[in-house]
């Protein structure tokens, strides 16, 4: 016999594919091994005996280079995939278009500054978050056209790098292609800090499985509540 009691609905959904989780950890890894290499070629602080013929900063510019490369293509392939993925990828989740999402905006907005108690509830990108990527991914375009341009210039006369050479007047010079660069870097390393710790906050206010959806591509939706007498057999 049935009590009649309410009972919480869990859906599994899917909302990460593999080209979402994949470009993912991709420029994430490429973040942290570009900021590292491209510090040390900024200030070198290895010595290393001449004699012993161990090219350092040779070995560590090709490592930057070849990472650069694949951050490159992995920003490209997820600019690309907002346009033709699945709903949850596409670039309506990242830029607020509809009224619906601009309203959630400003409701996303006091939960982060903890003036709202009930999370904002979005299965993909909440609107709040889908702005700032946009505004990461603008970074990300940046830092790749100042690393070309720079690259361009120390390339051989003649090799395809070259032909990204017109990139560096375009941001004031050398020096200021640099600085940019640099200052990129510092910016995508705080956003990883906040994009941690907003992950984590929301994976435990709302306990949908944010932080295993990157690996798994699933999330936990909790639906409103039912009768049990929807469930079971009168």
């Amino acid at each position: 016999m049935s009590t009649g009691a309410t009972v919480e609905r869990v859906e599994r959904v899917y909302v990460w594919d593999a080209l979402v989780r994949t470009t993912h950890w991709a420029i994430a890894l490429s973040i942290f091994l570009l900021s590292f290499t491209g510090l040390y070629i900024g200030r070198p602080f290895l010595i290393v005996d001449p004699a012993g013929g161990r090219f350092v900063m040779g070995t560590i510019k090709a490592i930057h280079s070849w990472t650069a490369i694949v951050f490159a293509l992995a920003v490209l392939a997820r600019i690309v995939w907002m346009f033709r993925g699945r709903s949850f990828a596409r670039w309506t989740e990242f830029l607020p278009t509809s009224r619906e999402r601009l309203r959630g905006l400003w409701q996303t907005l006091r939960f982060y500054l903890f003036l709202r108690r009930d999370e904002p509830g979005y299965t993909g990108h909440n609107p709040l978050a889908g702005a700032a990527y946009t505004a990461v991914f603008a970074l990300y375009l940046v830092a790749i056209a100042t690393g070309l341009g720079m690259y361009a210039l120390s390339a051989d006369v003649g090799s395809w790098p070259r032909a990204f050479a017109f990139l560096v007047p375009l941001f004031g010079g050398t020096q200021t292609a640099r600085w940019l660069h640099h200052l990129v870097m510092w910016l995508l390393l705080g956003f990883m800090v906040h994009h941690i710790a907003s992950a984590l906050l929301m994976a435990r206010v709302e306990r949908n499985g944010t932080m295993d959806s990157i690996f798994s591509g699933f999330k936990f939706i909790r639906r409103p509540p039912t009768s049990d007498l929807d469930s079971t057999e009168r």
